[in-house]
């Protein structure tokens, strides 16, 4: 029960998030570029509930992304899968405890996203590469995203862990004879 709760806490976040993406951010961009806090929620996602969560709400995410915004469908469902499959693997080998950690965490899934987004686009729409304006674009959309989540630190490690107790409990039952 806590954890269909869990995710429909995640999905109502992810419609929050969507309402600040598409309203908030079109304000306070930085020189047109918004930040994709997408990124960052998948990456939690994986982070604390695990690699099956990550990449299942990260499908899921993306799917809505896509439809909602009427691009080509399943590009974001497949890079926000494989953001929430690197959350769920940086929990096996990472501290979650450090900011510098998961700043670079945030930093690294939004190049990934961002590079994986674009190279799939281009091949799909057979756009020109415009490598310059990409960088300079994704340059500031990692430094955006890294910030919030500096700011956002102490309630998403809150949240996070509220997660993990819900999704990785041990169900282990012992028995003294």
């Amino acid at each position: 029960m806590k954890k269909i709760l869990s995710i429909i806490i995640s999905i109502i976040v992810f419609l929050l998030i969507y309402i600040l993406q598409s309203n908030f951010f079109n304000w306070f961009n930085i020189g047109g570029i918004m930040p994709n806090l997408f990124v960052v929620l998948v990456l939690f996602l994986g982070l604390f509930a695990g690699k099956r969560v990550g990449i299942s709400l990260g499908i899921i995410f993306g799917i809505i992304i896509d439809i909602l915004s009427s691009k080509t469908i399943g590009i974001s469902a497949i890079m926000l899968g494989i953001i929430g499959f690197l959350g769920g693997y940086f929990d096996k080998n990472f501290s979650k405890n450090s900011r510098i950690t998961i700043m670079i965490m945030v930093f690294g899934s939004t190049f990934l996203y961002e590079i994986g987004y674009y190279v799939i686009t281009t091949i799909l729409q057979g756009n020109s590469l415009e490598i310059l304006n990409f960088f300079k674009i994704v340059f500031i959309e990692m430094i955006y995203n890294t910030i919030l989540t500096i700011i956002l630190y102490p309630i998403l490690i809150k949240l996070g862990y509220a997660l993990e107790e819900n999704f990785k409990t041990s169900q282990i039952l012992t028995r003294y004879f």
